[in-house]
């Protein structure tokens, strides 16, 4: 059990009452993230508040009525998976460094410059973000952040998101290895056997993989797969 004073507290408001609970801030937040822990290992107080600041507990009747239950720890459990989880400041820098590495490895997978038509190196992407003084919103994804992010470096560098068509073509000997390979990067949008047992296909994906994607599918078939760009793919 977490003292006191190393607890956080969790807040949620139901029937206009407000309810808090003291937890441990890391075992509190990896239950938020999917990871289950008992409630007595989490509770820094077995009791539900109306203010934990100033040690006011809530009723017995307001919990009943919020909750269905007076067991202490079902109405915490539905306090912190429903409720808001007050981070620790390390907390929030880890989660704000974490979702800038996540924005920074998805639009070095999607995007290109357009002058080139190469993907930006991560490094590159990175400077940009510092150079538009980007800030990472730690209460949204990563995913919700990308578009306003592109906003702001595109006056610093050339960028756009992209997907790239490929056609492909693997000798017998290898396609039935690559088949999962290719999945693993790309969308496969059709694809056949020959009569000679290569595998054909027409596969999409983010601009920035594909490099990545034909070295990978070369080491895979020796060197032996034939890939074309599709420019105007149909």
């Amino acid at each position: 059990m977490v003292s006191v004073d190393r607890a956080t507290t969790v807040r949620l408001e139901r029937n206009g009452k407000k309810f808090e609970i003291l937890v441990d801030p890391d075992k509190a937040l990896s239950f938020k993230q999917g990871q289950k822990w008992g409630m007595e290992s989490m509770l820094a107080v077995n009791e539900i508040f109306k203010d934990a600041k100033a040690a006011e507990k809530a009723g017995t009747s307001d919990i009943k009525s919020a909750f269905g239950t007076e067991d202490i720890f079902k109405a915490a459990e539905e306090i912190l998976t429903k409720g808001e989880l007050s981070l620790t400041v390390e907390q929030k820098r880890k989660i704000v460094e974490d979702k800038r590495k996540q924005v920074i490895s998805t639009i070095a997978r999607n995007a290109v410059n357009p002058q080139s038509g190469l993907p930006h190196p991560p490094a590159r992407i990175e400077a940009a973000m510092e150079e538009a003084r980007v800030h990472i919103d730690p209460n949204k994804s990563a995913d919700e952040q990308v578009g306003d992010i592109l906003k702001l470096l595109r006056p610093i560098i050339p960028i756009r998101f992209e997907k790239k068509r490929l056609a492909c073509r693997f000798p017998p000997a290898h396609a039935p290895r690559a088949i999962g390979l290719v999945k693993r990067f790309a969308e496969v949008k059709r694809d056949s056997w020959l009569n000679d047992g290569s595998w054909v296909c027409e596969v999409e994906m983010p601009a920035g993989l594909m490099q990545e994607f034909v070295d990978a599918i070369n080491r895979e078939s020796k060197g032996e797969v034939e890939t074309k760009v599709l420019e105007n793919p149909v």
